[in-house]
């Protein structure tokens, strides 16, 4: 079941490939997933010292619990397998693409995060896919 859709990312980004990602969160933070509470725009995935983490998702505080000095926009650690890492580490050197998150998903009753190789579209890439939505979305009036 799909929580949280990172429109924005499929928009400006081409997704080669897909791989799905465990998180690091608090008991606060699940509760706040599953209302849909959250954002992924503006949000990337960095690998650091052969470990993922997403930066700049925002999360937003449960309006039941009071936590302290709770930060929303916090860097969160992302658990993949290390023949995963290794390939995400190959991408990463490659100047052209660059890893997004692309849906927070939840997967057998834990939450995953699904983050997408891309490469960026250019100006005229962004017209025809908006284009072909048009028609897309047409063809369905029509039917």
């Amino acid at each position: 079941m799909q929580l949280i859709d990172n429109r924005r990312a499929r928009f400006e980004y081409e997704i080669s490939e897909t791989y799905v990602a465990g998180i690091v969160l608090a008991g606060h933070e699940v509760k706040s997933l599953r209302l849909k509470q959250a954002s992924l725009t503006g949000s990337f995935v960095q690998i650091i010292n052969g470990e993922a983490f997403l930066l700049n998702a925002l999360i937003s505080p449960y309006k039941f619990a009071t936590i302290p000095d709770y930060e929303p926009q916090r860097t969160r650690k992302l658990l993949l397998r290390k023949s995963q890492l290794l390939a995400l580490q190959s991408v990463k050197q490659d100047k052209h693409r660059t890893l997004v998150p692309v849906a927070i998903v939840l997967e057998h009753n834990k939450i995953k995060v699904m983050v997408g190789v891309a490469k960026a579209r250019q100006k005229g890439d962004k017209r025809e896919y908006l284009k072909k939505r048009a028609e897309i979305r047409e063809q369905r009036e029509v039917a």
